[in-house]
């Protein structure tokens, strides 16, 4: 079964990079249909305000399955990223990171490993935090195949996740 996931990433730094993997199904051989939809917001509401950028993420939300979170070098510094994992936990969206340095941009060029923005956010339960690191898994693009392995570590979230 396909499944709805929304895509979080740093979209002036990494989206040549996060469009490799946002349309990886369509060169796999022998694929005729994804085994995810993109349900991804591109940053047309930058100049809307807070308050739509929210409003925004919140129905770029509805009816996904899964929030798959591109992490490049600079992903755990954006605010609004760290808003879409808030609210994907609040929603109860199967989470996953995926490390995106490996992959080159339009010049060629890698980039640095990020810091994993499951480090900084956390739940709280009896004055006891949990890390999202601790919830949910993160991997490399590269070094993880995620050509080969990306439709599967979305259900695997989905079905975590309940989905």
């Amino acid at each position: 079964m396909a499944r709805r996931a929304f895509f979080s990433f740093h979209y002036q730094r990494d989206i040549w990079r996060v469009n490799q993997v946002r349309n990886s199904w369509v060169v796999q051989p022998g694929k005729q249909q994804a085994v995810w939809y993109d349900a991804s917001l591109w940053e047309e509401a930058k100049t809307k305000g807070e308050t739509a950028l929210k409003n925004l993420i919140n129905d770029g939300l509805t009816n996904t399955s899964v929030t798959v979170v591109l992490i490049g070098a600079e992903t755990s510094k954006r605010r609004w990223v760290n808003y879409e994992i808030e609210q994907s936990f609040v929603c109860q969206k199967g989470l996953l990171g995926i490390y995106i340095h490996g992959l080159k941009n339009m010049l060629g060029q890698t980039d640095i490993k990020g810091e994993n923005p499951f480090n900084t956010i956390y739940v709280e339960t009896n004055n006891q935090k949990t890390y999202f690191s601790e919830l949910y898994p993160t991997y490399d693009w590269v070094l993880n195949e995620g050509y080969k392995n990306i439709g599967l570590w979305i259900e695997e979230a989905a079905k975590k996740a309940g989905r």
